[in-house]
């Protein structure tokens, strides 16, 4: 195969970890606009929706597609959950407090990670794609289920756009993201917000497990990647900016991509270890975040 073909097909391998990695770095970067809360445990919930896919799909026989519709629905909704709850018991009691609630989110990343390994055991667990099926290019053969992740990645934000710009909902979290006093005072219940915008987030984490699982295997150790390159994205692009976020995770994607296939990926998160660095020295917002207020 030539340098073009390879290159194409390295742009495309990018392509996939950007469409995945926006939608678990859009979870992450709602969760911080909103409540200013650092969610350690955001890779957790991405694992924790690819086991609960595994789950679901290991239980339903006939077509992959009808597992995996399965598990596109039922594991947002548990993954949810489970957040909803954990923000109710911990992270309200303690007020949201910049430092307590990092610790806090680190034992729940520590819970959630054991509870697995007791219930879900060490092994990591293939699950069948929903369709099989071949892109045939003139040099290559490309999954077209990946190339569905892609476009999934599109829809799904541009319904989270939708829903922050166009309905009630998405002002009420932009009111309480700009100025949590302010909306409190016009009648706005902040705390039942921040439950429901936590819970939101780690729903997209568990779409993103959900999507990938039947390209990766699902354990539960693999939580640990979605976080670092969140936290990449959601650095460079500039904090709580959703727009930034998407910008990022399509540049921190496809140089991850492309650098791994083409190099070796321990450069590749060399590199973007130094596009945080160069971003944090002349933009320390960001690329499209703005300075607090």
């Amino acid at each position: 195969m030539g340098f073009g073909p390879y290159l194409l097909l390295a742009t495309l391998e990018g392509l996939v970890q950007a469409a995945v990695l926006s939608i678990t770095a859009a979870g992450l970067s709602l969760v911080f606009g909103v409540m200013r809360v650092v969610n350690v445990a955001h890779g957790e919930f991405v694992m924790l929706g690819a086991v609960i896919a595994w789950f679901t799909a290991s239980l339903l026989t006939g077509h992959p597609a009808m597992g995996f519709a399965a598990a596109l629905l039922v594991s947002p909704l548990l993954v949810g959950a489970v957040a909803f709850a954990s923000e109710r018991v911990v992270l309200r009691r303690l007020d949201y407090n910049p430092e307590a609630t990092i610790v806090a989110t680190i034992g729940l990343l520590y819970i959630l990670q054991q509870t697995v390994l007791l219930v879900y055991g060490p092994d990591a667990r293939p699950v069948d794609p929903p369709f099989y099926y071949t892109i045939r290019f003139p040099w290559f053969g490309y999954s077209a289920y990946k190339l569905f992740v892609i476009g999934a990645a599109i829809v799904i934000m541009g319904g989270i756009w939708f829903v922050l710009q166009k309905t009630r909902a998405g002002l009420v979290m932009r009111a309480a993201q700009y100025d949590r006093e302010t909306a409190q005072a016009f009648g706005i219940p902040v705390d039942r917000v921040s439950a429901w915008v936590f819970a939101l987030g780690a729903m997209l984490a568990a779409i993103a497990g959900v999507l990938v699982v039947p390209i990766q295997q699902a354990h539960y150790l693999m939580g640990a990647d979605p976080l670092l390159l969140s936290f990449i994205v959601v650095i460079i692009g500039g904090l709580g900016s959703m727009s930034g976020t998407v910008l990022a995770a399509v540049l921190v994607g496809l140089s991850d991509g492309i650098i791994s296939m083409m190099f070796s990926p321990t450069l590749a998160k060399m590199v973007s270890t130094l596009l945080v660095a160069l971003v944090l020295v002349f933009r320390p917002n960001g690329l499209l975040g703005k300075a607090a207020r």
